[in-house]
């Protein structure tokens, strides 16, 4: 059996310029990451290629959506087995810059996207400055790499939100696609972090989902809350613990938190820290008669 064939790999804008010229007149879909590629970003790659002729993937870590405090160094960075897994996948093009090449102002963007009111709930509250570093990376992308079609995990889902957003305000010509969040055999939502838990850290995280699924159950806002926190409350003395950023139940047209007569579908998300390592997850709720 042959090997698959290696993507082109450009890493400044002069090489993206002529692999992207090279595709032509060909759709493209466009995967953006930060590497460390797992099953969730193959999903993402399998349905980029099911949408459109071409699959383009950027790999780069973006300094601008890490506070001063988070683990913007010690991020996984992997990039052999990222090229291994996008040759498997069929991609055709890998945008891998340097910092300087995204920012070249030492690394810093003069210039940035404002997600506005719903960038600053939820993540944003708890990371500020976060979606306005997300944002500004998408826009430069989706300039830079032209796509026809871009591929989100439902994982993140207010970024998820704030990237349709920013799309439809900036009139961006590009068709956003989402695909379900991917996770391991026990629950826990794959993540490029879930490297960072220790054995006992990862028996802790394992009450994220186990605490969406309880919500998952219930049809009434109040009862939707109150059976996550019931299993989010004990893993709080968990050894270790589970300390809790936050747990919402939000209307996903505008992130507000859903009120008690709500019907239709509500997102509800969940963040935490066991350890060091900080991770999310979410899942759709149906509320209501209308659900």
């Amino acid at each position: 059996m042959s090997r698959p064939r290696p993507p082109v790999v450009a890493t400044n804008k002069a090489e993206l310029a002529a692999a992207r010229a090279d595709l032509g007149a060909a759709t493209v879909g466009l995967v953006p990451t930060m590497g460390a590629l797992h099953a969730g970003h193959r999903a993402l790659l399998s349905r980029a290629g099911q949408v459109a002729e071409q699959v383009v993937v950027s790999i780069f870590v973006n300094p601008l959506q890490f506070g001063p405090a988070e683990d913007l160094a010690r991020y996984p960075r992997t990039l052999d087995a990222d090229l291994a897994m996008c040759a498997d996948q069929g991609v055709a093009l890998v945008f891998a810059p340097a910092v300087d090449q995204v920012y070249p102002d030492r690394g810093r963007a003069v210039t940035t996207v404002d997600p506005g009111r719903l960038g600053r709930v939820l993540e944003g509250a708890a990371r500020p400055g976060h979606f306005a570093g997300v944002l500004t990376v998408v826009a430069k992308l989706f300039h830079l790499l032209r796509p026809d079609v871009a591929v989100f995990g439902q994982k993140d889902a207010q970024q998820l939100i704030l990237i349709r957003q920013m799309v439809a305000d900036l009139d961006f010509p590009v068709r956003i696609e989402e695909v379900a969040t991917v996770r391991e055999p026990d629950g826990l939502a794959l993540s490029s972090r879930n490297r960072y838990l220790s054995g006992s850290e990862r028996q802790s995280a394992l009450a994220l989902h186990r605490a969406l699924q309880a919500g998952g159950t219930q049809t009434e806002p109040a009862a939707v809350l109150a059976a996550a926190a019931a299993v989010l409350t004990p893993a709080a003395s968990a050894d270790p613990p589970l300390v809790l950023d936050y747990l919402a139940l939000f209307d996903p047209a505008d992130l507000s938190a859903v009120a008690a007569d709500y019907a239709g579908e509500a997102i509800l998300a969940v963040a935490a820290k066991v350890g060091a390592t900080r991770l999310i997850d979410n899942v759709r709720v149906k509320i209501g008669s209308g659900g």
